[in-house]
């Protein structure tokens, strides 16, 4: 009998204890809470790159997440441990060619995280962190009049993101030839419709990013599975419900509508994507600053890719 009362006592005060630690992470306004999505600035010392964190609460304490490096994907975070103030997790490398998990260490502190990211190539970088705005809009948007962003006679209205510079407009099409910048619209935006056309020749990958920091995965992806790494995903984020694909060489389109953090794509006639909402910034975005307009920015790091009749409709 005493056994079992001192097994109900310990029961109740892990119980109490559970149901206080899951209340308190859960505010929303909460600063103590390390849950919720973090837009994080990390400096690796010759340039500060973007990243992304979004902790959640598996069962009554367990925390767990996803993390968004500079590029890559969205990896799961398996455990991360948090205590005063204090946490850190370790996932395993996506690219290099090491056996050795990337450790972020960090501290939440008056409602923003800080600390240090060791990178599985063996070097620090420190790094800031905010709560990702929720970017929810109270009313529909009314849409303004279309812009085209390619005026299909040469690269007026862009700017690249390093001086190597393959992109050129021929014929009414704007071509990348071959791997080098990522071309980015100079004018910025924050909810709006955009028409864009593609093609691009066998085993070829390039994306459209949205505000410069969401990527629509554009790929060969003929005759596969649909993935949200592979054509219509949100990259690593969003799965398309099916795989519209064309075979290369072929023009194929996107019609994708942005309000907030709602994305619908249209992909070849057929919606792949129905008002989904974005967790975070992607790999390979600009910049993390989610609240703020953001150019269109397409990707011409991975291989030959033509784009064509650009048109955006902003939301006025």
């Amino acid at each position: 009998m005493k056994k079992s009362l001192n097994l109900f006592a310990v029961l109740l005060i892990s119980s109490l204890t559970m149901k206080s630690f899951a209340y308190n992470l859960n505010k929303n306004d909460a600063t103590d809470s390390p849950i919720g999505r973090w837009d994080l600035t990390v400096d690796q010392g010759d340039r500060i790159v973007p990243s992304w964190l979004e902790v959640k609460l598996s069962g009554i304490s367990t925390l767990v997440g996803y993390f968004v490096a500079e590029g890559g994907s969205a990896r799961p975070i398996a455990h991360v441990y948090f205590n005063e103030g204090k946490f850190h997790f370790a996932i395993p490398p996506q690219w290099e060619a090491t056996d050795k998990d990337m450790v972020l260490q960090g501290e939440l502190k008056d409602g923003k995280i800080s600390g240090t990211i060791q990178a599985s190539n063996g070097k620090t970088y420190t790094f800031t962190g905010e709560r990702a705005p929720l970017l929810k809009r109270e009313k529909d948007p009314v849409w303004g009049q279309p812009i085209k962003l390619f005026n299909g006679k040469d690269l007026s209205g862009w700017h690249f993101s390093k001086k190597l510079v393959q992109w050129e407009a021929v014929n009414g099409i704007l071509t990348s030839p071959r791997s080098g910048a990522n071309i980015i619209s100079d004018q910025k935006f924050e909810d709006f419709k955009l028409h864009i056309e593609f093609r691009y020749p066998k085993e070829s990958n390039s994306g459209v990013y949205l505000r410069g920091r969401y990527e629509v995965q554009v790929e060969d992806n003929y005759g596969k599975e649909p993935s949200s790494t592979y054509l219509g995903g949100i990259y690593g984020f969003l799965t398309p419900n099916e795989m519209v694909a064309k075979e290369p060489g072929q023009w194929q389109s996107y019609d994708i509508t942005l309000v907030g953090r709602r994305v619908t794509v249209i992909a070849n006639g057929k919606k792949i994507i129905c008002d989904q909402i974005i967790p975070g910034i992607t790999g390979g975005a600009l910049d993390c600053k989610e609240a703020d307009p953001g150019p269109i920015m397409l990707q011409g790091d991975h291989g030959p890719i033509e784009y064509r009749n650009i048109i955006i409709t902003p939301a006025k």
